[in-house]
């Protein structure tokens, strides 16, 4: 019944927003996302909100990435809080950057050596790991619970900033190792000048503030060029440090201050993303360039059995003003346009997918990530499938069934497209007894095309596990 009613909920949504995108992972719940450009791929680092949570509960961090910013591949959790001897929950806010080859996510989570939350540090060779702690303890414990939501920045100088805090904004240098700090750890003095507000501490319950930082920063530089009072624009760019921020308290909205360096002095710039109907009271923004477009990650809990805590990340293409600053930014369900291809004879792992209903991501040591709870009625979408001028011959699947399979029908441009191709999916001896099944394709499509792999079989019952698909010519 519940997975009829989700059914239900996610053709209600689709049949609602034909071009969805937005959220953009909904096999599971991930929250607060951390992008980073890294070669050809953008890649988003999230939280994940456990199912039917009444709280934060919040026990591992995911990955995706994505060459064309629609179609996201699913890494599974790459790290959890069992990666940490010192923690022991909230798996929350976090972020990766890249230095030398290496790769540093910075992550908070609740320590058992002081009862209060911390920072850690792990690390890897690759963006998709795996990952370990690069220390065997935090980066920084000092038993307040203020210690959340970290965010990284290496300035073009070489120097690393590692920014944290709720109500406070933590700062520090990081050394060239991105392990320790050079120097000790300050504070930014909130003003209403830089803010919208004072500290916590001196902010007067009867005095109505512009605005006031909550938690979850972002730090970002751009070379801008500055307005002169003719409204020209300068002929020497210059550098300008930009803090975002969830602010106004709850609900939260994104907010954000600019600084001529990340230690300030800091100037309130006003609402990046203001309150709206997301169904989250809490948001978490990251901010990214790239392949020539500037991207605004946020999250809302639009899922259908989202809320304030199953929240999904959502993505927004948005333009800087002449000025450097940015422009108000709403939340759509339509999300962004795709800014390339994907290529139907390579192989393409079923967890590579633009939208889908009802299916769940699982993952093991062995098979990797696959796509899981597969019933009758559930879909997968992947955008702007381009077979080029010749036409495929066939179809290949790779899945698994421990009962008696199903059918995974192949449509274009829509739910209810053209089909072109049907494979049966019989029972293979378990649910990760893969086997490589095939089929022909008919009638002929070339071109670009929005690909569907609709799911039909008994119902109510769980059709199969599906690993990897590809078109032959």
């Amino acid at each position: 019944m519940k997975k009829t009613l989700l059914s239900l909920a996610l053709i209600i949504c689709h049949s609602s927003f034909g071009v969805a995108q937005n959220p953009v992972v909904q096999t599971w719940c991930t929250s607060d996302p951390a992008p980073m450009a890294c070669g050809d791929k953008m890649y988003v680092y999230t939280g994940h909100d456990e199912d039917n949570a009444d709280f934060f509960w919040m026990y591992e961090w995911r990955a995706y990435s994505s060459s064309d910013m629609v179609n996201w591949t699913d890494h599974g959790p790459l790290l959890s809080l069992d990666s940490f001897s010192w923690a022991d929950d909230r798996a929350w806010a976090s972020q990766c950057i890249e230095r030398d080859g290496k790769f540093f996510w910075y992550i908070c989570a609740h320590s058992k050596l002081t009862n209060g939350m911390a920072v850690g540090v792990a690390v890897a060779d690759s963006p998709t790991g795996p990952f370990h702690d690069a220390l065997g303890r935090p980066l920084f414990d000092n038993g307040s619970w203020d210690n959340i939501d970290p965010t990284v920045f290496i300035d073009d100088d070489g120097q690393a900033w590692l920014f944290w805090g709720n109500p406070t904004i933590n700062y520090a240098k990081l050394n060239a190792d991105m392990l320790s700090f050079d120097g000790e750890v300050k504070q930014v003095n909130q003003t209403i000048e830089g803010f919208g507000s004072p500290n916590m501490k001196e902010r007067q319950k009867d005095v109505k503030y512009k605005d006031c930082y909550t938690e979850g920063p972002w730090i970002l530089r751009r070379n801008v060029f500055p307005l002169n009072k003719k409204g020209k624009p300068a002929k020497k760019a210059q550098p300008l440090y930009y803090l975002l921020y969830a602010a106004g308290g709850v609900p939260e909205h994104i907010a954000y201050s600019t600084a001529p360096s990340f230690e300030g002095p800091w100037t309130y710039c006003g609402e990046i993303m203001p309150l709206e109907d997301t169904k989250s009271f809490t948001n978490h923004c990251g901010v990214a360039d790239f392949k020539g477009h500037s991207y605004f990650f946020y999250h809302t809990g639009k899922l259908p059995k989202g809320g304030g805590f199953g929240r999904s990340i959502a993505i927004e293409e948005f333009a800087y003003n002449a000025d450097g600053t940015f422009p108000i930014i709403h939340h759509t369900e339509e999300g962004i346009s795709p800014i390339g291809t994907l290529n139907p004879y390579q192989r393409t792992e079923a967890e590579t997918m633009a939208f889908s209903m009802g299916v769940k991501a699982e993952n093991n040591d062995k098979t990797g990530v696959f796509i899981s709870d597969i019933q009758n009625g559930d879909w997968i979408k992947v955008r702007e499938v381009d077979f080029g001028q010749q036409a495929p011959a066939a179809f290949t699947a790779v899945a698994a069934s421990a009962l008696q399979g199903g059918t995974i029908e192949v449509h274009i441009d829509s739910l209810g497209g053209q089909q072109i191709a049907q494979l049966r999916v019989p029972h293979t001896g378990g649910w990760e007894e893969w086997k490589t099944l095939k089929t022909t394709v008919s009638p002929a499509v070339t071109g670009k095309h929005d690909v569907f792999f609709a799911f039909k079989g008994n119902k109510g019952a769980k059709l199969m596990n599906f690993d990897w698909w590809r078109f032959e010519k």
